[in-house]
C-alpha cells in the first residue's frame, strides 16, 4: 500500500499520534487491509512535510496498539490487531504489565519534574496568572510585551548576552522562529550550513523553503573551521545553523577556543550564524553563545523547551541588529501572529519568582542521575554522551545495523531514532539515538537500558524475535 497518504487534519491528537489513529481509522473504512504494506518511514516524513522522527514514534504508536507490524528488510504492514494479543496485550484495553516498563526513547525531552513541592510551586504561579485571565485572551502586540522583554532580557543575561530591549523577541518556539529567519537570510535553490550530523527540524526547514543544506564535516569539539572556510568559497552560503552546546544528537558542546575560531571564518566571508541555543541553560558553566562573542552576526535563540518545558511552547530570539528586526517581526507576524499571551505570561512569573531555576535546577540533577544509570548498564564505551545531557548517541558494532537494532527495540515497543534523520550528507553511520528524559520514570527507563544491554551482549541473531 505504498500509495497510502493519511490527511493528519482528520486528527486533533499530537501529529505522531494522529499518524496510528489514521491508521486505525482507515482500516476500519477500509481504506487499508490487512497485509498492506505501509510507506517507509523516510518517504511518509517527505510526504507529510513533518520530521522523520515524528512518523517513526507513529509507527512505534500504531505497533504499541497491535495495528501494525516491523518485519527487517521487508517494512512496515497492517495486521489489523490479529496478532494483538499474541504481541502481549490481554485485551484493547489492558497491556500486558510485563511490557509496562518498555518505553518511548524517541523524544529528546527533559525529564518531568515529580517533585510534589516544585510541582505545587509551578501550579501557583499557574493560578496566578489566571487571576488576571480576561486580559490574557486579548490579541497582543507581537514579541512579548515591554515587562515580558526585560525578563527575557535578565534571563539571556545568565548566558552573558546584553541586547537591548528592540532586538528582542518572544516567539511561540524555536521551530517558527527557525522557519522565518532562514525565509529572509536565504531564497530557493540557495545553500545553507550546518552541522554534517544534525537537528532533524533543520533538515525539515530547509526542504520546506526548498534550500539546499549542506552539512560540515566535524570533530568532538564541533565542525572544523578549515571546512567551514573550503565551504565558504565553494558554496556561498546565506547562513550557518550550529546547536553548539549539548548538540543534539551528539551531545557535544563547542568549547571558547574553537566557537572564536567558527566566528572569525563566518565573520570572514560575511555569513550570518542562526545559533539553537535549545540546551544552553543546560551545563552550570558553559561557553559563551556564539550571540554574545559575536553579537553583530548571530540570530541568537534561547528555546525554553529544554530547560523549562515543552509545553510552553516558546523561545526568546536576539536579532542581530535593527535591519534585521521588521522584517523578521513581519514574517513572525504572518505565519504566527503572536506567542500565547498565556503562556508567555506563566514564563515570565516564573522566571521572576524563581520557579524556572527550581525547575532547571531538577532537570540538571535527574539528567545527571540518568546518565549515570546509563554508565552503570550499557557497556563502557559503547555510546558518546554528555553527563548532563537527555541523550545518548550510540554507534552500533557487532554485527548490529541501524536498522536491526531499531525494529528490534520497536517489535518491544522501545523508540529509538536512527541515524538516518540526523544526517545531512555522505554515507548514513550505524548509529542511533537513545533518549532519557520525558515522561518516563528511571524505573521504566532501567527497564528499557536493561533491555538494551542484553540485545548489545551478542550480535542480532542472538536477539532476533519469531512469530
Amino acid at each position: 500500500m505504498k500509495d497510502w497518504h493519511p490527511d493528519l487534519s482528520r486528527s486533533s491528537s499530537p501529529r505522531y499520534m494522529a499518524i496510528a489513529d489514521l491508521i486505525e481509522m482507515d482500516l476500519r473504512s477500509g481504506v487499508l487491509a490487512v497485509g498492506d504494506r505501509l510507506p517507509p518511514q523516510r518517504e511518509m516524513a517527505k510526504r507529510l512535510n513533518i520530521d522523520f522522527t515524528t512518523v517513526a514514534r507513529g509507527y512505534v504508536e500504531a505497533q504499541k496498539r497491535g495495528l501494525v507490524d516491523s518485519h527487517v528488510g521487508r517494512g512496515t504492514f497492517v495486521t489489523g490487531g490479529q496478532d494483538r494479543e499474541r504481541r502481549g496485550f490481554v485485551s484493547d484495553a489492558m497491556p500486558d504489565p510485563r511490557r509496562a516498563s518498555l518505553v518511548d526513547l524517541s523524544m529528546n525531552l527533559p525529564p518531568e519534574p515529580d517533585d510534589a513541592d516544585l510541582i505545587a510551586r509551578m501550579r501557583e504561579g499557574l493560578s496566578a496568572v489566571a487571576s488576571n485571565l480576561v486580559p490574557l485572551l486579548r490579541y497582543q502586540g507581537f514579541g512579548g510585551s515591554g515587562m515580558d522583554k526585560d525578563t527575557a532580557a535578565a534571563w539571556l543575561s545568565r548566558r552573558g548576552l546584553v541586547p537591548s530591549q528592540e532586538r528582542i523577541f518572544v516567539t511561540p518556539g524555536a521551530h517558527p522562529a527557525l522557519l522565518a529567519i532562514f525565509g529572509l537570510l536565504a531564497k530557493p535553490g540557495e545553500t545553507v550550513l550546518s552541522e554534517i550530523i544534525t537537528y532533524p527540524g533543520m533538515r525539515s526547514i530547509a526542504a520546506q523553503l526548498r534550500l539546499n543544506l549542506s552539512g560540515l564535516q566535524m570533530d568532538d569539539e564541533g565542525i572544523l573551521p578549515d571546512a567551514f572556510a573550503e565551504a565558504c568559497e565553494r558554496l556561498q552560503p546565506k547562513a550557518l545553523y550550529l546547536n553548539p552546546t549539548l548538540q543534539n544528537p551528539l551531545t557535544l558542546t563547542i568549547p571558547e577556543k574553537r566557537r572564536g575560531e567558527i566566528v572569525a571564518v563566518a565573520r570572514k566571508y560575511h555569513v550570518p550564524i542562526i545559533e539553537d541555543d535549545a540546551y544552553g541553560f543546560i551545563p552550570l558553566h558553559g561557553p559563551p553563545p556564539l550571540g554574545a562573542i559575536a553579537p553583530d552576526l548571530t540570530w541568537h535563540i534561547g528555546g525554553l523547551a529544554k530547560c523549562i518545558g515543552a509545553g510552553l511552547r516558546l523561545a526568546y530570539v536576539v536579532a542581530p541588529d535593527t535591519k534585521a528586526i521588521w522584517p523578521f517581526v513581519s514574517a513572525m507576524r504572518t505565519n504566527n501572529v503572536m506567542a500565547s499571551p498565556m503562556t508567555v505570561a506563566l514564563a515570565t512569573r516564573w522566571i521572576e519568582d524563581g520557579t524556572a531555576d527550581s525547575i532547571l535546577r531538577f532537570i540538571r540533577a535527574e539528567a545527571a542521575a540518568r546518565q549515570q544509570m546509563v554508565a552503570d548498564i550499557l557497556p563502557k564505551g559503547s555510546y558518546k554522551a554528555d553527563p548532563i545531557s537527555f541523550n545518548i548517541w550510540m554507534p552500533l558494532t557487532n554485527g548490529w545495523t541501524r536498522s536491526t537494532f531499531s525494529s528490534h527495540m520497536r517489535s518491544s515497543g522501545i523508540g529509538v531514532v536512527a541515524s538516518d534523520a540526523f544526517t545531512v550528507d555522505g554515507a548514513v553511520s550505524e548509529a542511533v539515538r537513545i533518549c532519557l528524559g520525558g515522561p518516563i520514570g528511571r524505573d521504566r527507563l532501567k527497564g528499557a537500558l536493561d533491555f538494551m544491554a542484553h540485545a548489545l551482549e551478542g550480535p542480532p541473531e542472538m536477539s532476533a524475535s519469531f512469530f
